[in-house]
């Protein structure tokens, strides 16, 4: 895993460098004096792999995620948000959490028929299936593969009950299907909004859908009657832990009904990424933010104890969470449920799956 020189930002990603996989012993390290400055790196190409997984849905007992059953059509996040929590995981998988997270990514080509597979099984039991267990399911390679969307014909016709999770506007494509599913209390969508400034965005998320258009995309949803909301996820101090107020104004007046929100969490390597993304961009701010994490984190940069990983816990946390119910309660966010239900699930006969 080939590391660039530091402070090296590259157009359109947002990790700069590969830091080493935990699991590996072996490093490649940037060789500064063979670097030609008069010949810039060529900017790293994504390149799309196939996942020759025989399962698709994937099983957790975590309490604090609020689903135990999901799907990932993709591994890996063209993306590129510096914070994901997610970027770990492609250490399993033998790549980087930095540049190799964005550029390397595993494709389910036959996902939607291994899911018909499990749910045709007499030993699956009807539940909430969440798609973005891991990763987004809209990412831009979702445009050409539709991935995605072909599992949730498959949830339509099984009328099973699903919860998406996305920071992309293109979620809106499948307004259809999701208003198949809405008709049976089958679907919520919630849309991950980090920040309002399309500049910010850009250097966080540089792949992810501009803020306005996540917005665009709850008004969009609401009007279709499907069930939308949002989550603030993550609130990074001292960079948009004061825009909170602003997102859910926003969502509340674009039909939104529902809120979350989640604290930055910087498992494993993601620490390191972020810490090099904030000398990047936000230099003068990069102490604050560090020392704020660790006031959240008991002193530490991260905590995986279930119900504090995602809010942290000091006077802090306490202020953030304060701030999230009084506004939500003036907005007029989570008054209502929204319980899906599985009711109405159904296996097709032989013949009916034919059309």
């Amino acid at each position: 895993m080939s590391n660039p020189e530091p402070n090296t930002i590259i157009k359109g990603r947002g990790a700069s460098w590969n830091p080493q996989n935990r699991f590996e012993r072996i490093e490649y390290v940037h060789d500064e004096d063979a670097q030609n400055d008069d010949e810039p790196s060529p900017l790293p190409r994504t390149i799309f792999l196939r996942d020759p997984t025989r399962t698709i849905l994937a099983h957790n007992d975590s309490p604090d995620v609020g689903f135990d059953t999901s799907i990932n059509p993709y591994r890996g996040c063209e993306h590129g948000c510096i914070y994901c929590f997610a970027r770990p995981s492609h250490e399993y998988l033998g790549f980087s959490a930095g540049l190799e997270f964005e550029t390397k990514i595993l494709v389910k080509d036959d996902a939607p028929e291994l899911l018909r597979e499990e749910l045709m099984s007499k030993k699956y039991k009807p539940t909430m299936i969440a798609i973005s267990g891991v990763t987004d399911p809209y990412q831009p390679i979702e445009r050409k593969l539709q991935i995605t969307r072909r599992c949730l014909q498959v949830l339509a016709e099984f009328r099973n009950p699903v919860g998406i999770i996305t920071k992309n506007h293109l979620v809106t494509r499948d307004i259809d299907v999701l208003q198949e599913l809405a008709a049976h209390n089958a679907v919520s969508v919630h849309i991950s909004v980090t920040t309002l400034d399309a500049h910010l965005a850009n250097l966080m998320e540089p792949r992810a859908s501009r803020p306005e258009l996540r917005i665009a995309a709850i008004e969009m949803l609401a009007k279709a009657g499907i069930p939308v909301g949002v989550m603030v996820a993550p609130i990074i101090p001292a960079i948009t832990d004061h825009e909170m107020p602003a997102i859910l104004k926003a969502v509340a007046d674009a039909g939104g009904t529902t809120a979350g929100f989640v604290v930055l969490r910087l498992p494993w390597a993601v620490a390191p990424l972020f810490e090099r993304w904030l000398e990047e961009h936000f230099p003068d701010r990069k102490e604050k933010v560090m020392n704020r994490v660790r006031d959240l984190r008991d002193g530490k940069l991260y905590d995986p104890q279930w119900g504090i990983r995602q809010r942290g816990k000091g006077i802090f946390a306490d202020q953030i969470e304060s701030m999230f119910e009084v506004t939500c309660r003036r907005l007029g966010l989570n008054e209502k449920r929204y319980d899906l239900t599985a009711e109405a699930f159904r296996r097709p006969t032989m013949q009916g799956s034919l059309f």
